[in-house]
């Protein structure tokens, strides 16, 4: 919506509030016209319903006054004696058009020592919930929000399974432009799994003052730019999200608006210069290793070895029989039978537990390749080449001028790879570029969808809104973003830039960390006790304080024992 739109849509709702409430204000000894004017009337009828005049702002609050409208509705019947359930459902499921009923067909009185205390348990109850709500909502949608890893993009830096707390107040909170939603929850209801929003209407991008910008190194939560899933992982058509309702995605910046970025057999360089990553951060690249004698799964695995992942492992069987097939499907990705007729299980780097394998009172062997392609760090890849049972150990890398697949501009102008890729200016708010129809591909999703101008090619000339153009000066700020896990990210070098508007927040904490996550949760789930309640932030090897938060917690319950025995005893 735009200005005018808006303006509209304000008067006509000072309207409907004027004519449904004007006599009530007149009953309460206000003034009609008093109800027609815009914010004071909310102040004023504050002073009716006898509410605190700071609930106001909360009205203004996008989300926010979504939960506060029906508080203030049921609040108004009930300042003119409409305490009977069916009228506080009646007021709520008529979105607040009952008060009309009250205004042009009762003749009600107002009741001006009316008692706030609910008088029911129940009553009580809900309204606790309510504010509850209303407090866990401000503060996730303007300081902090809960957010849980849900893949490997960022290995090892955040893992897997890792529970955190995202900062909205350092980059400053992003207010929701996306006015009607549901409370505490993204993009989908739960359970029923349909959308959590409406398209319409639309505030204009605000973001809250912060005391920081994202800058090089920072771990990052934003709004996945390239997002039209309605729910992952289900093949359908594509939908166009608000921004705010787009997936969330935490990746690393490591190109900051004005920055030239290139990345040359796998390394980031701005400006010309290798990127000095955070000694936190743990990069990791495929390694082909090679052994004459096999590569064992027992130098590899966590257990025994150096702890790689996104190998494959393979088993052979004799033979199987369905029953013992549908056991072993969860650990499998492929099958094949030989010519021979022994079968071939491929699995994941977990492999099959041997506790199935005696269950299932199967006989197999597992293949020990003398070449596996294995995801390591730097210290990891170094680490086993020190083993005397492995030859080398070479980082996997695309060839430069090699076209990848699905590699940003997605243009068969630039022969890049994820290895190999640039260089590339990554647009500052107020600069321009030269624009032609050999440049285009790289600014031309950033001028149509994130800047929202018509750009199309005629022979050798772009045009932008009809005018032919030969720049373009960005409105915005842009971001390039990446996974640690460089060969298992689909980051910047798929989609291209991060918009600034779709910055979401900072993480800062990590509050829990369950190492079996993927697989759902469960009782047995193993928590990494070395990662609960560390920063995510910061120099040297994270530092859990947990046992910190234990002995505060064991404090203030000791402290409180003894303060009630005292309270007692006077």
């Amino acid at each position: 919506m735009n200005s005018t739109q808006w303006l509209i849509f304000i008067i006509i709702v000072q309207v409907i509030h004027f004519a449904g409430t004007w006599k009530l204000y007149v009953k309460a000894g206000r003034k009609s016209w008093e109800a027609a004017v815009p914010v004071y009337n909310a102040i004023v009828l504050m002073q009716i319903i006898k509410r605190p005049k700071w609930w106001v702002i909360l009205l203004f609050i996008p989300i926010i006054n979504l939960l506060m409208f029906p508080v203030i509705w049921v609040e108004t019947i009930r300042s003119f004696g409409q305490n009977k359930t069916w009228q506080t459902w009646a007021v709520i499921l008529s979105l607040g058009f009952y008060i009309y009923v009250v205004n042009y067909t009762m003749d009600v009185t107002y009741i001006e020592d009316r008692s706030l205390k609910p008088r029911t348990g129940v009553g009580e109850w809900v309204s606790s919930i309510v504010f509850a709500v209303v407090a866990a909502t401000f503060v996730h949608t303007y300081f902090i929000q809960p957010y849980v890893i849900p893949t490997g993009s960022l290995e090892r830096t955040l893992r897997v399974g890792d529970f955190l707390f995202v900062s909205k107040f350092h980059y400053g909170a992003r207010v929701p432009m996306t006015t009607v939603a549901a409370p505490m929850v993204h993009d989908t209801l739960p359970l029923v799994k349909t959308r959590s929003y409406l398209n319409k209407p639309q505030l204009p991008y605000m973001r809250l003052p912060g005391f920081e910008q994202p800058e090089k190194n920072d771990i990052v939560v934003f709004s996945w730019p390239a997002d039209t899933v309605r729910q992952f992982f289900v093949k359908e058509k594509g939908v166009k999200k608000p921004i705010d309702k787009k997936s969330n995605y935490v990746k690393r910046c490591v190109g900051t608006p004005g920055d030239s970025l290139e990345i040359k057999d796998g390394i980031v360089f701005i400006n010309g210069k290798e990127l000095q990553l955070s000694d936190r951060a743990r990069v990791m690249y495929d390694h082909i290793v090679y052994a004459n004698n096999g590569v064992s799964t027992r130098i590899l695995n966590k257990e025994t070895g150096v702890g790689a992942s996104d190998y494959m492992r393979k088993y052979i069987a004799a033979n199987i029989n369905q029953t013992q097939y549908q056991q072993l499907t969860p650990f499998l990705v492929n099958v094949n039978q030989r010519g021979d007729g022994k079968i071939e299980l491929y699995t994941r780097e977990t492999g099959i537990p041997t506790e199935a394998i005696r269950a299932l009172g199967l006989s197999l062997t597992e293949e020990t390749p003398r070449q596996r392609q294995v995801n390591l760090t730097l210290a990891m890849a170094e680490e086993l080449r020190k083993n005397p049972a492995v030859d080398s150990v070479v980082v996997a890398l695309e060839k430069a001028g090699v076209a990848g697949g699905n590699i940003f501009p997605q243009s068969s102008i630039y022969s890049w790879n994820n290895d190999n890729l640039g260089p590339i200016y990554i647009p500052e708010e107020g600069k321009s570029v030269k624009l032609t129809p050999e440049t285009l591909p790289l600014y031309k999703k950033i001028i149509r969808d994130y800047e929202g101008n018509a750009v199309a090619v005629k022979g050798n000339q772009v045009f932008v809104n009809d005018e032919a153009v030969d720049s373009y000066t960005f409105k915005m700020d842009y971001y390039w973003m990446m996974g640690d896990n460089r060969d298992h990210s689909e980051d910047s070098r798929t989609w291209g830039y991060v918009p600034a508007n779709h910055i979401v927040g900072k993480p800062v904490f990590i509050w829990m960390s369950l190492d079996n996550f993927p697989d759902g949760i469960r009782f047995n789930e193993k928590i990494r006790w070395d990662r609960v309640f560390t920063t995510v932030n910061g120099d040297g090897e994270p530092t859990s304080y947990f046992k910190y938060f234990l002995i505060a917690l064991a404090g203030w319950f000791v402290f409180d024992f003894f303060r009630k025995k005292k309270k007692q005893k006077a």
